[in-house]
């Protein structure tokens, strides 16, 4: 039986960038393995929904559901709202793609077309090795992340060579005892993932990725940013257990719902 890939597209005042990630899926090759997409609306304050009503309207044919967060979750709470509903739904895999046109989910084609991805539980999109391609990032970044992608890589005692980009690849079937669900809402969500990841064993691969900044706007403040991910790594060493299992979040939130706004399903 065919896998049944959920394509999951967090969205948050990326009005202008959006329509052009719903473009991706109209390539044969993407529409052939995506089974449905879902655009998870964050509460967004500008015309991010308008947009993606106005490409639905244009594209019937395109399986897409528009959700809008019952609150405003953050970045990680899109993403429980995401991995609850893909196995609400009998989902085998969930495609991360952010909503910002970072990332070409077309990257994921050739671990689908060979069907290598079945043997991992993610596949995670690397913006910094070597294949990836990069545009519009500062030689001050590249080289920040390499250092920390390094660290990470001495703490967790796996080869990791990038904390979170924009497009990532989860087996549903770990994610069901949702163990990510004490982690950050926020945009640390990935950081604890990857390093919750390798303590638990889970079969991790990275795979190079195509990533641009044109007209995106960054919600990360680099310095701030930095000091909060050696805190991270500081945990991890001092108790890997307990960094898994701890309520990392300052609001707990018992259920992230989300109401369907737009469907052409």
């Amino acid at each position: 039986m065919k896998d049944r890939f959920l394509v999951f597209i967090p969205a948050y005042n990326c009005e202008k960038q959006v329509p052009r990630v719903l473009e991706q899926l109209l390539d044969p090759r993407v529409a052939d393995f995506v089974t449905e997409c879902i655009v998870v609306n964050n509460r967004a304050t500008d015309g991010t929904e308008d947009a993606v009503r106005g490409w639905m309207a244009a594209h019937p044919a395109a399986p897409v559901r528009l959700l809008r967060n019952d609150k405003n979750y953050g970045l990680g709470g899109s993403h429980k709202v995401a991995f609850g509903y893909a196995a609400a739904h009998g989902f085998d895999y969930v495609v991360v793609l952010h909503g910002d046109d970072q990332g070409d989910i077309r990257d994921l084609l050739p671990l689908i077309g060979s069907g290598a991805y079945k043997n991992y539980d993610c596949c995670l999109g690397s913006r910094f090795m070597k294949g990836s391609r990069i545009q519009g990032y500062s030689t001050l970044r590249v080289v920040g992340n390499h250092g920390f992608n390094w660290l990470f890589s001495a703490v967790a005692g796996k080869r990791i060579t990038d904390l979170g980009s924009g497009l990532n690849l989860y087996a549903v079937q770990p994610l069901k005892n949702e163990y990510y669900k004490k982690f950050p809402d926020t945009l640390y969500f990935n950081d604890c993932m990857i390093l919750a990841l390798c303590h638990l064993g889970q079969r991790v691969m990275f795979f190079p990725i195509s990533w641009r900044e044109e007209d995106q706007v960054s919600n990360n403040k680099l310095t701030s940013f930095g000091i909060s991910l050696l805190k991270l790594c500081g945990r991890y060493l001092k108790n890997k257990d307990a960094f898994v299992t701890r309520e990392w979040r300052e609001t707990i939130i018992e259920d992230y719902t989300s109401t369907v706004v737009a469907s052409n399903l």
